[in-house]
C-alpha cells in the first residue's frame, strides 16, 4: 500500500480565512511537492527519504522547492473584488502582478503568457517546463510558475521564483520522459539580479490591499 502523503498548507483552515491574504512562504528544508492528482508510485523509493514529500491542491506537477526559493501565495475571498470565477482571468491577475513588480528590477522584455498550456504533453508530470495562462517570462526564458485551486469559499493562487534550478527535481522520478531536463531551463533570482526583500514589497503595493503573512513550513 502505498503510504499517505501530508498536504502542503492545512487547507481546511485557509477555507476559513475571510480576509484577503498574502502569504510569503519560507520552507524549513527542500520539499517535493506533488500536484493533487499525483502518487507516490510515480518517485524512486530509493531518494524519497533525501527530501520532505507533500501534496498540494491544485493543478501543475511535482516540483522541487527550496529554502531560499521566492514563494508567494494569494488567497482571495469570493466576497473581494479581485475573485473571478474565471481561471485564466485569475491567473492572467496574478502574473501581471509579478510583471509590475519585476518591471521595477529587471531589464529585459518582460511576458506574461496569455494562452492556453504550451509544451510537451510528457513534460506535464514536473512544474517549469512548458508554459501556463498567467506564468511570466523574462527574454523568453520562464522566471515566475502559477498554479490555483478554487473552492466555493474563494481562491488560492500560488506562485514561485526559484532561487535555483529545479532540474533536480528529474532525479526523484521513477521514469523520466526524453527532454525533461532540458525543458527545466528557466530563470533563478541570481539571474535576474533581484532583490528579494523589496519585490515583496512591490509585489503587496502592486496587488493589495492585503493582509500579509510570514509562513514558514516545516517538516
Amino acid at each position: 500500500m502505498t503510504p499517505e502523503v501530508d498536504e502542503l498548507y492545512d487547507y481546511q483552515a485557509l477555507r476559513s480565512v475571510e480576509e484577503p491574504t498574502m502569504f510569503v512562504v519560507r520552507l524549513g528544508e527542500p520539499t517535493l511537492v506533488l500536484g493533487s492528482s499525483q502518487s507516490l508510485e510515480m518517485l524512486d523509493t530509493g531518494r524519497i527519504g533525501e527530501v520532505v514529500v507533500r501534496r498540494r491542491r491544485g493543478g501543475g506537477g511535482v516540483v522541487l522547492l527550496q529554502p531560499d526559493d521566492l514563494w508567494i501565495d494569494w488567497w482571495i475571498p469570493a466576497s473581494d473584488a479581485r475573485w473571478s470565477r474565471d481561471v485564466h482571468a485569475s491567473s492572467l491577475r496574478v502574473g501581471g502582478w509579478w510583471s509590475d513588480a519585476l518591471s521595477s528590477q529587471v531589464e529585459g522584455d518582460i511576458v506574461v503568457h496569455d494562452g492556453p498550456l504550451e509544451g510537451d504533453l510528457r513534460h506535464r508530470v514536473v512544474c517549469f517546463a512548458g508554459r501556463g495562462p498567467g506564468e511570466v517570462f523574462v527574454n523568453g526564458r520562464k522566471a515566475v510558475g502559477i498554479a490555483q485551486w478554487r473552492v466555493r469559499e474563494g481562491i488560492f493562487l500560488t506562485s514561485v521564483l526559484p532561487a535555483g534550478s529545479t532540474s533536480s527535481v528529474v532525479d526523484f522520478l521513477l521514469e523520466s520522459p526524453p527532454g525533461l531536463r532540458d525543458a527545466l531551463d528557466h530563470h533563478v533570482t541570481g539571474s535576474l539580479s533581484l532583490d528579494p526583500e523589496q519585490l515583496v514589497v512591490e509585489l503587496a503595493t502592486r496587488s493589495g490591499p492585503w493582509r500579509v503573512r510570514q509562513l514558514f513550513l516545516t517538516a
